[in-house]
């Protein structure tokens, strides 16, 4: 497989609530061929203490479209519970129902060979963006 002829992939996320890398969020990869054709799951990640992945799993040669998928969930119940034992008083202030209001984002999008894709995701409690980053 010659890297000059598969695409490639790579993410972060800024949880722009805290203006902090969102740490320890789990990232799965998944790709096709094309729009008709099923996802094959390729493996995942977590972000680093940069929010970063630096290790997802190679794209293979055929693919045409890539779906990247954000654990964001479990990272909002652990963040809040960590930012309501540093001050008691913030706990008035975080989720009454536990959860997260998205508990994971799914981002689907197209691949050229040889081209590599950087995917911000931007995320916040009630709201994310996306964008291909450099």
């Amino acid at each position: 497989m010659s890297t000059a002829t598969t695409a490639s992939v790579s993410t972060h996320i800024l949880d722009t609530s805290t203006g902090r890398p969102a740490t320890d969020v789990a990232v799965s990869l998944a790709a096709r061929s094309g729009p008709s054709t099923a996802w094959a799951a390729l493996g995942g990640s977590r972000t680093d203490a940069d929010g970063r992945c630096k290790d997802l799993p190679a794209l293979p040669v055929e693919t045409a479209q890539v779906r990247l998928d954000f654990g964001t969930e479990a990272y909002f119940v652990s963040r809040d519970q960590a930012e309501a034992q540093q001050d008691a008083s913030h706990a008035s202030h975080a989720r009454d129902s536990g959860t997260s209001f998205f508990p994971e984002v799914t981002i689907t999008f197209t691949v050229t060979p040889g081209e590599h894709y950087h995917v911000p995701l931007l995320l916040s409690p009630f709201g994310y963006s996306v964008y291909r980053g450099s």
